[in-house]
């Protein structure tokens, strides 16, 4: 594997170009190719959060990660934005073509990427990685202590004051010992990967991960999609006389643009109470919780409820999703972190396919309660598999191999 500058890359280069090129589209079978390659691209985005997490330190990982999902707040609001003002007066090639010029910044900042050392010491790489921490040390104006790296786990205790994630250890001079355990390599295959998840210790956090991925992306996108279908479906279904299409748009925009501001909170809520009460508890509260609000929308409400409900739901499935996917990397080990949260965010994006064709479905054929019932028992089994998760993994360490892992 290539490690998350190699993520990084992949991710930068292709979310740019193809969604660049979409703008262009001649016909609409070329567009939903196009389209597909920049969820493609997308998709490799947990890459990204794995990379980061490697360098935090475990007391504020949690805090930190959350600032990392703000970003992904940002660009939804712009998005937002841009649609809300875009849409009405030019036209949707102009949306795609200016949305995909954040993603050309990535580009620029490949280059000053440094590469994680925890990847480089677990592939023997020492040298490179050295390199990188004695960089992280001088920019933080702090100095290494002397010793010989090695990707052993389980020589000393972590050293906090560099600011580098407890990936590596520095042991006195004289002790050259280097771990050569095969479960340390992040050079195994992809089956070889795949299997590895669901080993035995890793068998039960993998599958409620997956279950919980697929009912947060399940939730999330539906909330999201729901905020533009139950006012206009709710009109139709009881034969209330339709608006123009300009200004049904400009109102979707408008709640799309609203609701998007529900994540905020959501983040905030998700970096107060996730170093204090912990990973599990966080995800299970705001499951359960976005399930209480959106409960009253079994039966049709008024406009002004229905977008405050959905603006406290999609608060606290924002929350949830957040503190999933710093948990996520800090159960795997690094030999297997990128892939087992990659197929667990694989897991999630099924649930964001299905999610429109299921759910929303029903809403148009005018079946609010069916689908309304159908998040709820979606975000129940969600939360049920974050009850169920086997361990806690706030203020631990990360791991190198399966066996260290909790």
């Amino acid at each position: 594997m290539g490690g998350g500058r190699t993520g990084f890359l992949f991710t930068a280069l292709v979310t740019s170009l193809a969604g660049f090129l979409s703008a262009f589209s001649p016909n609409y079978l070329c567009l939903i190719v196009l389209r597909f390659l920049v969820g493609v691209g997308l998709g490799g985005g947990h890459v990204l959060a794995s990379w980061f997490l490697e360098f935090v330190p475990a007391p504020s990982r949690g805090a930190w990660m959350v600032v990392f999902s703000f970003f992904w707040t940002v660009g939804t609001i712009l998005e937002a934005s841009l649609a809300w003002v875009i849409m009405p007066i030019l036209s949707w090639r102009c949306l795609l073509g200016i949305s995909s010029l954040p993603s050309f910044l990535l580009l620029l900042f490949f280059s000053v990427t440094p590469e994680s050392p925890r990847y480089l010491c677990t592939n023997g790489r020492l040298h490179e990685a050295m390199f990188v921490l004695e960089k992280m040390a001088s920019m933080n104006n702090k100095v290494l202590p002397s010793g010989v790296l090695t990707p052993s786990c389980t020589t000393s205790q972590v050293n906090y004051s560099l600011h580098t994630s407890e990936a590596m250890h520095l042991i006195a001079l004289g002790k050259h010992e280097i771990s050569n355990d095969e479960e340390t390599s992040s050079n195994i295959g992809g089956i070889s990967s795949l299997k590895r998840l669901l080993s035995p210790k890793l068998r039960r956090p993998t599958l409620l991960l997956w279950i919980v991925f697929f009912g947060n992306a399940f939730a999330y996108y539906g909330i999201v999609l729901l905020t533009s279908e139950l006012s206009d479906v709710n009109r139709r279904c009881a034969l209330i006389e339709v608006h123009s299409s300009q200004q049904q748009d400009a109102n979707l925009y408008k709640d799309v643009f609203i609701t998007s501001f529900a994540e905020i909170p959501g983040l905030v809520l998700s970096a107060a109470i996730v170093d204090r009460v912990g990973r599990k508890v966080s995800m299970w509260a705001m499951l359960f919780t976005s399930c209480a609000f959106l409960a009253p929308l079994i039966f049709q409400q008024k406009e002004a409820m229905t977008t405050s409900l959905l603006f406290g739901a999609r608060t606290c499935i924002m929350g949830s999703f957040t503190v999933l996917y710093i948990y996520a990397p800090e159960v795997y080990p690094t030999s297997v972190r990128s892939t087992g949260v990659g197929v667990a965010s694989s897991m999630g994006r099924i649930g964001g396919v299905v999610c429109p064709i299921v759910a929303v479905g029903l809403v148009e054929n005018c079946r609010q309660m069916e689908a309304i019932l159908l998040f709820e028992v979606v975000m129940l089994l969600a939360g049920l598999g974050a009850f169920l998760f086997p361990f806690e993994t706030k203020c631990c360490e990360l791991s190198d191999s399966l066996n260290s892992c909790n």
